[in-house]
């Protein structure tokens, strides 16, 4: 493949380049993580450094908390009361016919 020299070395540093920015983010973003006692996920993260002035892609944040093992605490289940069928259900004597001749027959 013909390419010029010039580009293959800029693309070298380039990608140089791209990794420094990387291990610079991933520091901050370890920071940011612990100060807020390891509870938060990359869109917390990602509004953080965005707050504090920092051009990221929230994919980015994603990507390099996957890569360091950084995942935010999910929340507890929250508590449900309700137990299913409890008690006698009584006969269905009456079949929604509610109909009558006289006052107080049903």
């Amino acid at each position: 493949m013909k390419m010029a020299r010039s580009t293959y070395y800029f693309e070298i540093k380039k990608t140089g380049a791209v990794a420094k920015r990387n291990e610079e983010l991933s520091a901050t973003i370890n920071i940011k993580f612990m100060q807020n006692k390891e509870k938060c996920g990359f869109h917390r993260i990602y509004r953080e450094l965005r707050n504090r002035g920092v051009r990221v892609n929230h994919k980015r944040v994603q990507r390099l908390m996957h890569d360091m093992k950084l995942f935010g605490k999910t929340p507890k289940e929250k508590y449900h009361s309700y137990k299913g069928k409890v008690g006698k259900i009584a006969d269905n004597i009456i079949d929604r016919d509610f109909s009558t001749a006289a006052p107080l027959q049903k």
